[in-house]
């Protein structure tokens, strides 16, 4: 967790793959228009754009990639407000013929002519069919209009395919269709790594599996490195195959698991669909899961994926623990010290580095043995410097949270840091961070209370963006932001509660305006979780229900009324219970 943690993000943030730069059609194949350049290849005349929406609209991009001679062919997409990474459509297939020359920076091709193939790798890449019943926050007891979507994924070694977390999330649905097949197998989704962004799926029937090897995992790549995304964006039921280099690698924000874990920068296009399919390097193997790519209007061609020790990290954790239980944090807010001044005010030697720590989370492990103001100089032996990176390959270096993120759950590290001038070593345990206000509920319900048409519920991230929209992060009220952003949880199960609207009833005149204002006490008493709220009114005895509210506000109901008016408002907004079945155990 770094000094850049809790800042509000800016918009030019990198977006999912549904809020994808232009499409990149550079594909060969053979036409009877066909002509045939100096260099022998065949070269393809642009085909007519279908008729859609304006690109523009959408925050779609077109024109001439920086990085590339030969331009891009228009092309315009409709691209849905949610999920439309995964609605895929054609986008063509390579195929070589005669004369024609390898397509640069692509997997291998088997044989010349009109039978020319590729390795079996690129079979194992998979279309990935879900239909989606997302929950409804408004209305917490009843669920969305499913929908569907399509996606990316490929054959792993073990029976198993990955693909992207946010193509199967809230999934009712999945099923996987090979290349070149004209059936849907039914899969069953085994874990989803939400923070990573990878999902883990596996098909029951024996005929999936014939006749497609699985891909293998290739080394981390170097800058300037070839790079092949194969999958089926926007443009049909073919496979699409965009090529490009490794253009930068870094600590990343992980949009969807809203994390910063290592990723890597490619210019190759990566369009709506692409998500969860593989980038292949120059010999055919793999070297991570396209998930994301930049969108902004300086920018062309800039796509991320999740490199290889994400995925392995992701893979083995499941196969260790039998299910995914997350990449551990160092529980600390720290912040550099390259100002000469600061290091000397602490007390460090010319010759030490480190980072100062400004919090500690209170449910870290860590929380018992650090302290504010201490130094960190090292991790698992590595020093770590004043603007708080650690060497990582030659002439590179990365954010030391990258050797935390290498740890699994439960695993323990060395940390050394410098205290009132003595230097203290840890051995600390490592573990997941506890968010006060988590980023995902990870596909279970939303959980709420309703007392005389109030209805309580617990703030997650999801609840804000369902609330307010993509730019909840300026929309949204002040002080859940405040909390969102700096709050710490004092405890695993402490939970931000709040009124999330009233159902208007002759019980609660005078309230109606009450929405989304957090509950701090009821009858004096702090609130600490929705479970502890709902136990409390349900046993409360007084004559009155009191609720202390954020902005100094109250409200008091009296008890036997309030509780005698519940049923009649459930009736009336035909919700099956006053509590949700997570709060009845």
């Amino acid at each position: 967790m770094g000094d850049k943690k809790r800042k509000r993000p800016r918009k030019s943030k990198p977006a999912t793959d549904e809020e994808t730069a232009s499409p990149d059609h550079n594909t060969t194949t053979t036409s009877s228009n066909a002509t045939t350049s100096k260099n022998d290849v065949v070269v393809i005349p642009a085909p007519e754009p279908a008729e859609t929406s304006d690109p523009e609209s959408h925050g779609l991009r077109r024109g001439r990639s920086k990085n590339k001679k030969k331009k891009s062919p228009p092309t315009s997409a409709t691209v849905p407000d949610r999920r439309s990474s995964r609605i895929a459509e054609q986008n063509g297939d390579y195929a070589a013929t005669g004369s024609v020359a390898e397509p640069p920076l692509m997997p291998k091709w088997e044989g010349s002519g009109a039978a020319a193939k590729v390795v079996p790798s690129m079979d194992a890449v998979v279309k990935v069919f879900c239909v989606h019943t997302e929950p409804n926050f408004s209305l917490p007891w009843q669920r969305k209009r499913q929908y569907s979507s399509s996606s990316s994924g490929f054959i792993v070694a073990g029976r198993r395919v990955l693909t992207n977390a946010h193509s199967v999330e809230h999934h009712t649905q999945v099923k996987l269709k090979k290349r070149g097949s004209d059936t849907k197998y039914l899969a069953t989704v085994l874990a989803i790594g939400t923070e990573c962004d990878i999902a883990l799926l596996t098909v029951s029937d024996d005929d999936f599996w014939e006749g497609v090897s699985p891909v293998e995992f290739g080394d981390l790549p170097v800058l300037q490195d070839a790079v092949t995304v194969v999958g089926y964006p926007i443009g049909g039921d073919t496979i699409s195959v965009t090529s490009g280099v490794v253009s930068r690698m870094e600590i990343l924000s992980y949009v969807h698991g809203s994390t910063e874990l290592l990723g890597l920068q490619i210019d190759a296009a990566i369009n709506s669909g692409n998500s969860g399919g593989p980038a292949f390097n120059d010999k055919g193997k793999c070297v991570g899961i396209a998930f994301q790519s930049l969108k902004h209007e300086d920018v062309e061609n800039i796509g991320y994926v999740i490199p290889t020790p994400v995925i392995l990290h992701f893979i083995k954790d499941y196969e260790k623990n039998g299910a995914y239980t997350g990449f551990p944090v160092l529980g600390v807010e720290w912040q550099k010290m390259e100002n000469p001044d600061l290091r000397m005010s602490m007390g460090m030697a010319s010759d030490q580095k480190g980072v100062r720590i400004r919090r500690i989370e209170p449910t870290a492990p860590e929380s018992h043995v650090l302290k504010p103001s201490d130094v960190i100089i090292s991790f698992d032996g590595v020093n770590i410097a004043n603007d708080g990176t650690v060497p990582f390959r030659h002439g590179e270096r990365i954010g030391f949270s990258y050797l935390v993120s290498q740890k699994y759950t439960g695993d323990r590290a060395l940390v050394k840091v410098l205290r009132n001038l003595e230097i203290l070593e840890f051995n600390i345990k490592l573990a997941t961070h506890k968010r006060l206000i988590p980023a995902h509920i990870k596909g279970r319900p939303p959980s709420y209370y309703i007392i005389a048409g109030f209805v309580f519920t617990a703030v997650s991230v999801p609840y804000l963006r369902s609330e307010y929209g993509k730019d909840y992060e300026f929309d949204a009220p002040v002080k859940l932001l405040e909390k969102h952003l700096h709050a710490m949880a004092q405890s695993v199960d402490e939970q931000l509660v709040v009124v999330s609207q009233v159902l208007v009833s002759d019980i609660n005149i005078g309230y109606e305006e009450i929405v989304n204002t957090q509950v701090l006490a009821f009858n004096g008493k702090p609130v600490k979780n929705l479970k502890s709220l709902a136990t409390m009114v349900e046993n409360c005895d007084d004559e009155f229900l009191k609720f202390d509210l954020e902005y100094q506000q109250i409200v008091v109901l009296k008890t036997s009324t309030a509780k005698a008016a519940t049923l009649d408002i459930l009736t009336t907004h035909c919700i099956p219970s006053a509590i949700s079945d997570d709060l009845k155990a």
